[in-house]
């Protein structure tokens, strides 16, 4: 009777894939509502130190702590969404991140702002772990393709709110602004979570076969993807790569104040726009179309093929907006390069990380991964440190160009070699 039950059940059948496209369209649209969390902050920046003339590296410090919790809190949130499902955990995300913004439109102290957006960082971390790790767990047969698009919803879901932001700011002044974008982003996260249902049984394809894509047939547990030499060594790669990024992502404002090229007029493409305002607009877009472009194409040319190149495209970008960012027409094309350069990252390594160690455990094992990104940003401190140190942001911009031509050629000299032994070993 069992066995005939089963057989009957309807969560063994194939859904469709405008089901599972679906399915990702939920997890983008939530995660555009949690961009500003992090995307947004540096417009608050300037504000924020007029107003209580505090030094830029102690306000940056609330930056810092919300990728921290946003991203080593994701381990456990993914083990919660694993085992109950991803409904629960976004709901409560969504409820995180409105309390953290509102606790920013009171607070009057850094340990207010510290507070705000650590308690933001863990819901937003919850939302973007849960919608990663279900589009891994639908997408089988387009992994690099379904982290990207998700990834994507993050990455450029702050772009249509750059100008409202920063009008608002003007306008109504900083902390109505946290107020309001907090709990409209917040309500629409919790409305969103109803509609978000992790795959059963049967339910999506198989895993694909392709001679680019090293694919394990194995399921990892958590606890023993810890114990692979070659996870570090993609945690090392992630944090080489973020930290360069996540520098730029929370200095882009405050680099462009010192470089004197903030509110120049910059006309591209028919728009005109201040530089700072436009390198953000553009910067965002193209955070956003890079996540999916290059999951694409990873999921034809292979992972580390692809980390290779875009690795080293980061690496140049970064020395040319080092070389050549005065000028503000530079300044908002190179930034836009540097960031579709970096973007990728976030749908490259999740992927790269299922494919090695299975998809049962994907929320959790992806989220181990993710927390580099909590790693990368301490260093975000370092470098502004090292600015006010030298009264420049030399130093900075060689470090970052440095270390991401190194995790170039990791890619490819070390990564993929080693993997192929990893995932053989697997398939036994």
């Amino acid at each position: 009777m069992t066995d005939m039950v089963q057989a009957t059940a309807p969560t063994t059948a194939r859904v469709s894939d405008t089901y599972r496209w679906a399915q990702l369209a939920i997890g983008v649209a939530a995660m555009v509502m949690i961009a500003n969390y992090q995307y947004g902050w540096t417009f608050f920046v300037p504000d924020i130190q007029k107003k209580f003339g505090w030094d830029r590296a102690s306000i940056q410090w609330a930056f810092t702590l919300f990728v921290l919790f946003e991203t080593w809190l994701v381990p456990v949130e993914g083990w919660f969404v694993d085992k109950y499902g991803p409904r629960i955990v976004v709901l409560v995300g969504g409820v995180l991140c409105a309390i953290g913004w509102v606790i920013n439109a009171q607070a009057t102290s850094l340990n207010g702002y510290y507070l705000g957006m650590i308690i933001a960082g863990i819901g937003a971390g919850g939302v973007y772990g849960t919608c990663v790790g279900n589009a891994l767990k639908w997408f089988p047969d387009k992994r690099g393709l379904a982290a990207g698009i998700t990834a994507a919803g993050f990455g450029a879901g702050s772009a249509l709110t750059v100008a409202p932001i920063q009008a608002m700011i003007k306008d109504s002044g900083f902390q109505t602004t946290f107020l309001y974008f907090g709990l409209g982003q917040g309500i629409i996260i919790c409305i969103l979570a109803f509609f978000l249902l992790a795959p059963k049984a049967g339910q999506v394809p198989n895993v694909v076969a392709n001679a680019a894509l090293l694919q394990s047939r194995r399921n990892y547990q958590p606890t023993e993807v810890l114990r692979q030499p070659i996870f570090w060594l993609m945690y090392f790669m992630f944090v080489i790569v973020g930290a360069g990024g996540l520098m730029v992502t929370a200095n882009l404002k405050p680099i462009a104040v010192d470089w004197k090229v903030d509110s120049i007029p910059v006309t591209l493409i028919g728009m005109t726009m201040t530089a700072v305002t436009f390198a953000a607009t553009i910067d965002r877009v193209l955070n956003g179309l890079t996540r999916p472009f290059f999951g694409w194409i990873s999921d034809n040319i292979g992972r580390e093929n692809t980390m290779f190149i875009a690795f080293g495209m980061e690496g140049i970008g970064i020395w040319m907006l080092y070389l050549w960012g005065h000028d503000p027409v530079w300044f908002v094309l190179l930034s836009g390069f540097v960031f579709f350069a970096w973007g990728e990252i976030y749908s490259l390594f999740p992927s790269t990380c299922t494919d090695t160690f299975g998809a049962k455990f994907a929320t959790t094992n992806a989220g181990l991964l993710y927390t580099a990104k909590g790693t990368a940003a301490l260093l975000v401190p370092a470098a502004n440190l090292m600015q006010q140190g030298s009264g420049n942001w030399d130093s900075v911009f060689i470090i970052a160009a440095g270390a991401n031509i190194l995790a170039s050629l990791l890619a490819i000299a070390v990564l993929k070699p080693w993997r192929k032994v990893v995932v053989a070993k697997s398939t036994v």
